[in-house]
């Protein structure tokens, strides 16, 4: 077991660990209990299920794209101004994340929370640019059911989306929850547990960025 000394939080307070009295860096906050080690380790096991998962529905739509019988192709649906900007304000809602993260390892709960809420305003913003282009596409003639690419279309996209839906429930629910606590070896996992979620949503965006919407405007 290791033992707390005076200067302990204070090192804790600037560098977001603890060092012991050899002077070894310990785990940093939201690894030093065995149950922030099991939620991390239970966030990277689900990371590489869905990863999985999101393969098979790319492998899907790159067979599938170029089914469309008749409509609009993806080069005349596809708006990249829109897209870039959605891509810009998901990745920054990652870099927010990471800020976050900083903070609750310096303990400073009131900046940590307040980077929280902005990842959330982005990503709740991204999520509305996604609602308004799907009911622009739909409007277009491209549904669900217009083609096979629509069908693998959305189900890729849609199903990003709804992961995006899914963390801003997570993240509203750890900012209600914890509005009035400090940052603990407790509250500290949840947090960083996210982190690690919402970087990886961020990160199948970016494929899809690159395999729907560049390669569908390039033929």
């Amino acid at each position: 077991m290791t033992t707390t000394h005076p200067n302990a939080m204070s090192d804790i307070e600037a560098h977001g660990h603890e060092r012991s009295a050899e002077g070894e860096v310990q785990p940093t906050i939201e690894l030093v209990t065995q149950e922030g080690k099991n939620k991390q380790l239970g966030v990277w096991l689900f990371i590489a299920a869905e990863s999985v998962l999101f393969a098979s529905f790319f492998a899907v739509y790159l067979a599938l794209r170029h089914s469309i019988p008749n409509g609009p192709q993806p080069k005349d649906l596809f708006e990249l101004p829109l897209v870039f900007v959605m891509t810009a304000i998901l990745l920054t809602s990652s870099f927010t994340s990471v800020m976050a993260v900083m903070n609750m390892r310096q303990l400073k709960s009131s900046a940590m929370k307040g980077w929280l809420v902005l990842t959330w305003l982005l990503g709740f913003s991204f999520l509305l640019l996604e609602i308004y282009e799907f009911n622009h596409y739909v409007h277009m003639g491209h549904t669900f059911t217009s083609s096979a690419f629509g069908t693998a279309f959305y189900s890729l996209v849609g199903f990003h989306g709804a992961h995006v839906a899914f963390g801003l429930l997570w993240l509203m629910t750890l900012l209600l929850r914890n509005a009035r606590r400090e940052i603990t070896p407790y509250t500290a996992p949840k947090v960083y547990s996210f982190s690690l979620y919402w970087h990886f949503v961020d990160l199948v965006w970016v494929f899809i960025f690159t395999i729907v919407y560049l390669m569908g405007k390039v033929g």
